[in-house]
């Protein structure tokens, strides 16, 4: 199984905090929000890595 890019998880993260912020419809809960800032989470150590190195 291929990883995918930083940037699609980092994408994929904020669009589901958005949809959590809409967790009064349906569809959509407010349970999106935590799941959202773990995905994002997972490149933000990278983020910081990349940018102690430079």
């Amino acid at each position: 199984m291929r990883a995918s890019p930083p940037g699609l998880r980092a994408l994929l993260g904020v669009a589901l905090i958005c949809g959590g912020i809409l967790g009064f419809l349906p569809v959509l809960g407010f349970w999106l929000i935590p799941l959202g800032v773990a995905v994002l989470a997972i490149d933000l150590k990278a983020l910081w890595r990349w940018l102690r190195g430079r």
